[in-house]
């Protein structure tokens, strides 16, 4: 008998009984006797939570005394081990298993094989389902199969019948799942308090049993071919992965999207009687049971992309589409994904967004920058969450400490709310220092800028107090298009941005897209091939090949500064013909405006970024062509430790105060001195107070960071002596033994200097 017509027939008989007007122990002893007598096993129990306890609820071939007196926990025994781990065993000699225990009261001694599945109820193991012989033999396939399925309806029947605690059922017991503790890595500090909401929600199975096999068939039909449409075109988008591992996971989505031996499987599991979600589920079960028996790395990244992919074919076939973002957030919310792109997080209303939980992340990850913009804390490589966290579970993050409490007590919100208060309270000392001009000690003027990408974060620009907009990223505009922006829309954005400035300076960064960074209307041969996107066919590299694509931004952002000053900033600059070559286009829309008889800027100052570390080497070339420049730490630091800053077992590797990252930036800041190139930094590493005091102390002037972060460099500046914070730096980039981070850790705490 097929493993189909095996379970079909289970069902068949369960439903029967279930219909019956029996108490529920009744009910129970009859499922252990058709179970047991389908599969022709000499043993059938079931096994129930009760009190955080799996006990004895039925069993077919045990002693029937032992029913309601055996009992163990979670973890204990063979059936304890299935529960706790949400797995299959498949055992030819139980005793032969380490985690073996003998029950003497059971009578099952003389049984040697041993199978047991999960009976799982909103994603956690509520019971199991068993069955043991004499003969000592691995169950065949067919059988597990007919097992699994059964175990799916079962527990459907089980909560129907309320043999089981609800709140146990959910893991509410504290037993089971009470406040927990999840660690990560910290990736944008701050505070933050909502509910659990994931990106990507996972979809609650109802219905297990079909009415109709034939109308269930086809409804699988329908979405696979929906599913496979959305993988090809994926392909063009590059929606999924991170930095190069985007081509590889595309093409293993598609290896799943059209494997005939899943798509099989889901058609069986609907011939044994169940609907389409459920077969979809019921097959994920089984592949997920089988894959982490591997203890292979590579096969559990492809797990992951299997749970994606399974996800999303439920989604489509239960027509519940869309992320947490299209479906609208209702409260304080805390995000959770596996990782996000920047377009993804800009989705989200930022009224009801506290914070973000990421399964994966990077320090300096795109989406770590504009949620920093947004001013949006982020816990990075927080690991097993879909096992731990529940949609709309309280998460109190705290990102700072690295750490995020899931379901809190009472005496732990009442902490976190207290500092949250406090923290509040410096956040409010900070904006005291809106209007207040950042001198050093000494009486340097610091210039203490902020970094912007969309017309909503020029608010901040008057509510921080900043000196200017020192990066504005244009390609945020085209990271949330679906079409290349119009230029009357870069025209109107760029006006918008420079009126919302008044007379403070904005440094615009041309688009800085591709690599990483791709976008659907781009052809793939540019934006998706790249075995190395960060340091591929990106930025000024691949805005001067896409002739258009410069023009168009250049006319837009000249005649958006018509009768101003405009300084304009290009990316990725590696030698200084690439930094002409982009004047040059400039300079020709400038020609072509003044021929139209436009009113063009009264002036245009050009300037590059340092992020390729070659460019040092040629700046007695470039400088003399130049009005600013500005270094990028976040490109630079991944660059000069040859370290992708997409991976996340990199993210702490390499560190921003390194004696070797500062050699560097100090041999720049020497390079420019006695010119009038104004020399600044961009990257994410100025609005850290112990690297911003490392950066001034080198002898940076012009700091641009996130707005978040103006308030407490401003008070961080009024705070320092120039000439002794250089001469320190001095001593200890001279020596060799030195540990930066503590030594001037150490220097700031003498001077009561708070660098947290």
């Amino acid at each position: 008998m097929t493993a189909a017509a095996s379970a079909r027939q289970i069902l068949t008989r369960l439903h029967e009984v279930m219909a019956q007007r029996l108490h529920a122990q009744g009910k129970l002893d009859s499922v252990v006797d058709i179970i047991g007598e389908s599969l022709a096993s000499e043993v059938c129990s079931i096994y129930l939570l009760r009190e955080g306890m799996l006990e004895l609820y039925a069993t077919r071939g045990l002693n029937k005394s032992a029913v309601h007196v055996t009992r163990m926990a979670i973890g204990e025994g063979l059936t304890g081990v299935i529960a706790d781990n949400v797995e299959m065993l498949n055992l030819a000699e139980a005793k032969a298993h380490p985690d073996f225990q003998y029950r003497p009261e059971t009578g099952e001694d003389k049984f040697h094989s041993f199978a047991g599945v999960p009976i799982v109820y909103h994603e956690r193991a509520v019971g199991v389902l068993c069955v043991q012989h004499v003969e000592p033999r691995r169950y065949e396939d067919v059988e597990i199969e007919a097992l699994q399925t059964t175990a799916m309806v079962l527990s459907e029947l089980i909560s129907n019948a309320e043999l089981v605690d609800e709140e146990e059922a959910l893991g509410l017991s504290e037993a089971l799942s009470g406040p927990q503790t999840v660690p990560g890595l910290t990736l944008v500090k701050g505070l933050g308090a909502g509910i659990a909401a994931y990106h990507q929600p996972r979809v609650e199975i109802t219905q297990v049993m079909a009415d109709d096999i034939e109308a269930e068939r086809a409804r699988v039909y329908r979405a696979f071919d929906k599913m496979r449409e959305q993988i090809d075109g994926l392909a063009n988008q590059a929606e999924f992965g991170v930095g190069g591992e985007h081509e590889e996971v595309l093409q293993t989505y598609k290896m799943f999207a059209y494997d005939e031996g899943w798509s099989r499987r889901i058609n069986e599991a609907i011939d044994s009687g169940l609907t389409a979600e459920a077969a979809i589920e019921r097959v994920q079960q089984h592949t997920r049971m089988r894959m982490r028996a591997i203890d292979d790395p590579l096969l559990a990244d492809r797990m992951h992309d299997l749970e994606d992919l399974a996800n999303r074919l439920v989604r489509i076939v239960s027509g519940q589409l869309g992320t947490a973002a299209q479906q609208g957030l209702r409260k304080d919310t805390i995000l959770i994904a596996r990782n996000l792109g920047p377009a993804e997080l800009l989705e989200y209303d930022r009224r009801r967004l506290k914070g973000v939980i990421l399964e994966e992340g990077s320090l300096t990850a795109h989406v770590v920058i504009v949620a920093r913009s947004m001013g949006v804390p982020v816990l990075g490589r927080a690991k097993s969450l879909r096992g731990i966290v529940r949609e709309g579970d309280e998460i109190l993050l705290d990102a700072t400490a690295a750490t995020a409490t899931v379901r809190p007590s009472a005496q732990v919100a009442d902490v976190f709310a207290q500092r949250f208060a406090k923290s509040r309270e410096k956040q409010a000392a900070y904006a005291s220092l809106r209007d207040v001009e950042p001198f050093t000690r000494c009486g340097t003027r610091i210039q203490v800028m902020m970094n912007a990408g969309l017309r909503d974060d020029m608010s901040s620009l008057g509510l921080t107090g900043a000196d200017g907009v020192g990066l504005f990223r244009t390609e945020f505009q085209f990271l949330v298009s679906a079409t290349l922006p119009q230029r009357e829309r870069q025209l109107k954005l760029y006006r918008d941005v420079m009126d919302a400035a008044g007379d403070k300076p904005v440094i615009f960064r041309t688009v800085d897209i591709g690599g990483d960074k791709s976008v659907p209307y781009l052809s793939s041969d540019i934006s998706g091939n790249d075995e190395n996107p960060a340091m591929g066919w990106r930025a000024l590299r691949l805005a001067l090949t896409r002739e258009g694509l410069m023009k168009v931004q250049a006319r837009s952002l000249l005649e958006a500064a018509a009768g101003r000053q405009l300084y304009v900033m290009f990316p990725m600059v590696s030698e200084p013909w690439e930094f002409d070559a982009a004047k040059a286009v400039f300079e020709d829309q400038l020609k072509f405006l003044r021929k139209k008889k436009k009113v063009v800027p009264e002036q245009v100052h050009y300037g590059a970024m340092l992020e390729v570390p070659a460019l040092a080497e040629v700046l007695d070339l470039l400088l003399p062509k130049l009005s600013f420049l500005s270094v990028g730490t976040n490109d630079l630091t991944q660059f000069l430790f040859a370290a992708d800053r997409g991976n996340p077992d990199l993210a702490e590797r390499y560190d921003w105060l390194s004696t070797s990252i500062m050699r560097f930036l100090r041999r720049v800041v020497q390079a420019t001195q006695g010119t009038d190139v104004d020399l600044g930094v961009c990257g994410e590493m100025g609005g850290r107070r112990l690297e911003a005091l490392a950066l001034l102390g080198i002898g940076f002037r012009r700091l641009s960071i996130t707005p978040a972060a103006v308030g407490p460099i401003k008070e961080l500046v009024r705070r320092i002596d120039l000439d002794e914070l250089s001469e320190a730096m001095t001593a200890w980039l001279a020596d060799p033994s030195c540990n930066l981070r503590e030594a001037i850790g150490a220097w700031a705490t003498e001077r009561d200097i708070d660098v947290d």
